[in-house]
């Protein structure tokens, strides 16, 4: 990966708490999910672009903001993350005390992948008047190397309220900080990773299917790249999704993200048609790592308490100061 670029000038979730079907509706499976959970003292938080059966087994599905909020305030005593390793790991360091496990421990994220905090800490001693904004979407050792965390739902805030004196670094997602570049002015350098599912999106893929359903708006995540998002009517965050779509009078919304988020519009929005957007290559796009969570994986980590996440703690410690900042800035 190359140094970072520089830009030269380019709100909180509402999570519903979910009540899942009486055991009667469900299979030997699920039901077997809901025993443990209460055998554990556990609460399941489950991410927008987790499958649907995981999401309806869920006590919280939502964001990485709105999941971030309730693991800072569940009062169980297991917290059984079903999303990918960095969401885990947030939930472990807000809450260093309690179990945190997850289904699959290989559920991995491009985007820190794309920002070891080797080469991190290396760039920022090229600048120490550098204030490091790091998307959530990076590992506990970057997180413990910036100033302040942000979500897709809160970068604009948390730029805004950057210090006016220091120089803006944004890790890992350059798509991310470029939008958010453009919404505040605010220059930034923009570390050079972005979400691999979501680069997939293409400026013709996406003009196809508006012409497709010329009547249809398109919303689009901000980590889409540029060409998508000069082509959508509306750019959020996963969560912000679901308000826009419950207040928008279309019938039928193009929705580009993950696919896995249609299923939370469906319930949310049973009245509409949402229209996963295509790329190039097939007619919606799921994450790889995201789908690596599975039901029976779900099931197999409650009853053997495994993948457990380890954190030591002076690592959570100081990961936990810009996590608390980008709470309260988000309050």
């Amino acid at each position: 990966m190359g140094d970072p670029i520089t830009l030269e000038h380019r709100g909180g979730p509402d999570l519903r708490v979910r009540e899942p079907s009486t055991p009667r509706h469900l299979d030997r499976l699920s039901q077997e999910v809901l025993r443990l959970k209460g055998e554990l003292n556990a609460v399941i938080l489950a991410h927008n672009y987790q499958a649907p059966e995981i999401q309806d087994l869920a006590d919280y599905v939502g964001d990485s903001l709105g999941l971030s909020q309730q693991a800072a305030k569940t009062e169980a005593e297991v917290i059984v993350f079903c999303g990918v390793h960095f969401m885990a790991e947030t939930a472990k360091i807000i809450n260093p005390a309690k179990t945190v496990i997850l289904p699959d421990r290989d559920a991995g994220c491009s985007l820190e992948q794309s920002c070891p905090a080797g080469r991190l800490e290396a760039f920022q001693a090229r600048n120490p008047n550098f204030y490091t904004i790091a998307y959530i979407n990076c590992s506990a050792e970057v997180k413990a190397l910036s100033d302040v965390i942000c979500t897709s739902g809160n970068a604009k805030k948390i730029v805004e309220a950057a210090p006016k004196d220091r120089d803006l670094l944004f890790v890992p997602d350059e798509n991310l900080g470029a939008w958010v570049t453009e919404q505040t002015n605010r220059p930034m350098t923009l570390w050079q990773g972005n979400c691999y599912a979501h680069v997939e999106f293409t400026h013709d893929s996406i003009m196809n299917i508006r012409e497709s359903h010329p009547d249809a708006p398109l919303v689009a995540h901000p980590e889409c790249t540029k060409s998508v998002r000069l082509l959508a009517d509306e750019i959020c965050s996963t969560e912000k999704m679901v308000g826009y779509c419950k207040a928008s009078d279309a019938r039928a919304i193009i929705i580009a993200t993950e696919s896995g988020m249609l299923h939370r519009l469906k319930k949310e929005c049973p009245d509409k048609e949402f229209i996963p957007a295509p790329t190039d290559s097939c007619r919606c796009n799921e994450c790889k790592y995201m789908k690596l969570n599975t039901l029976s994986k779900l099931h197999a980590c409650m009853e053997s308490r495994e993948p457990k996440l380890e954190l030591a703690l002076d690592l959570m410690a100081r990961a936990r100061a810009p996590i608390d900042r980008m709470l309260e800035l988000s309050a």
